[in-house]
């Protein structure tokens, strides 16, 4: 058993997490401020952080160019991407993670794709994810196909005494970082009489800019929420560790950025297609589906879904290590989200040099940061970096289209012929 399979076994526990994101995370002494902050935002990352994912799968597809039987390596986070990748017909996605609750959500989903019998218990469990019929799902059809870890972690009780599983009944997208972070800002306009659901009544996107220009801006100006913003532990909801915080910022303050991000989610994109709007201002999927959803989610998609969600297999380990596990020109597309905000100079090489030792002939990486510029000249050795190419028109393209529209950049690199 080489190290990447033996992490597709590791038991789902906090501890385990914890080490792994610490050594991602932890660069300056515990009794230094900045330390304090790093470990702070690693005991908070090691429980369920995104039961969504929040980058644009669309934009992704565009831009890796997928072709039928490719091998891909991704970020797992939530699972909503790897899985609407499989629309495109790769032969293999292999997903890490090395938060051990992101890994146990994806399983239930890749064995929930594979197991429940139609689209509609499907889109019961991940689209409306609050039903009680569907800890009956999980019962008849999931729970028994899980590995002994997964339907451990599942069936654990949490702080309330309430297994996690059932949170499926209870509104599963309120739970999370994400989605108490989510919750904190709703509680926080309502203290000021403002409703950030009252976006939802919108029929247009200008209707949306007068509404967002009525209800939300005017919270940026509150000074108790600009003290809130401009706190580097606030954002740990977003997953954002202390490194990330810097190149987010830019310089500006945090309320001047979030604010900024905020206004484009609301109003660059239609509702009636931008889920992501759903979740942030209804903090839900439209109800029955009837409104945009993931491509994972679309009725459209599930049969293909279903019939391929095994091609994915689900690491709990970290993206690095999983590459030198595997053998040389092995991969086509990389997906990194935004894991290299956290990573100096030294963890950048180490990837870089692993990602062109596996890369086959015209391979893709994509990745997004926190500012607008990509991170790699200057940090990633010339030799390296120069056997690819970045697509920088396209990629400004692409971040401009992207409906998570919290990234300041999105990026891709292509690998230069022989």
């Amino acid at each position: 058993m080489d190290r990447a399979d033996a992490a597709d076994t590791l038991p789902l526990t906090r501890s385990s997490s914890g080490a792994l994101v610490g050594a991602a995370v932890h660069r300056n002494s515990l009794f230094s401020r900045a330390g304090l902050n790093e470990r702070a935002f690693t005991f908070a990352f090691t429980s369920l952080v995104y039961p969504q994912i929040w980058e644009d799968p669309v934009v992704d597809l565009e831009a890796l160019q997928i072709e039928p039987g490719q091998r891909m390596i991704t970020i797992a986070s939530g699972g909503c991407n790897a899985l609407s990748y499989l629309i495109a017909d790769p032969g293999e996605i292999i997903a890490v993670d090395l938060n051990t609750s992101h890994a146990a959500l994806n399983r239930l989903k890749h064995t929930a794709a594979r197991y429940l019998p139609n689209y509609d218990a499907f889109f019961s469990f991940f689209g409306a994810a609050d039903r009680q019929s569907n800890i009956d799902l999980y019962t008849r059809y999931i729970r028994d196909h899980l590995d002994a870890d997964t339907r451990a972690f599942w069936n654990a009780r949490d702080l309330t005494g309430r297994r996690r599983i059932d949170r499926f009944a209870r509104g599963f997208y309120r739970y999370g970082l994400l989605g108490r972070f989510i919750a904190a800002g709703h509680r926080a306009a309502k203290l000021y009489g403002r409703d950030p659901r009252v976006l939802m009544q919108a029929r247009s996107i200008e209707e949306q800019r007068a509404i967002y220009e009525r209800e939300l801006a005017p919270l940026f100006e509150k000074p108790l929420i600009r003290a809130i913003l401009n706190q580097r532990s606030s954002l740990f909801g977003l997953g954002i560790p202390p490194a990330q915080y810097d190149a987010l910022s830019g310089g500006r303050p945090m309320h001047e950025v979030v604010e900024e991000r905020l206004r484009r989610l609301a109003c660059d994109f239609d509702l009636q297609d931008n889920y992501f709007a759903w979740q942030a201002f209804a903090r839900c999927y439209a109800p029955d589906g009837d409104g945009p959803l993931p491509p994972y989610l679309q009725r459209v998609n599930y049969e293909t879904v279903r019939d391929r969600a095994h091609r994915i297999s689900m690491r709990n380990i970290p993206y690095t290590e999983q590459l030198r596990a595997l053998p040389s020109s092995h991969l086509d597309r990389y997906i990194l989200l935004d894991a290299q905000d956290w990573m100096n100079d030294a963890n950048l090489t180490d990837l870089w040099t692993q990602i062109t030792r596996t890369a086959r002939p015209n391979a893709r990486v994509i990745f997004r940061t926190a500012g607008e510029e990509t991170i790699l000249p200057g940090r990633v050795p010339e030799p390296i970096l120069d056997r690819w190419t970045y697509e920088e028109a396209a990629s400004k393209a692409w971040v401009a289209r992207d409906r998570s529209a919290i990234y300041g950049g999105f990026h891709l690199y292509v690998l230069k012929g022989d």
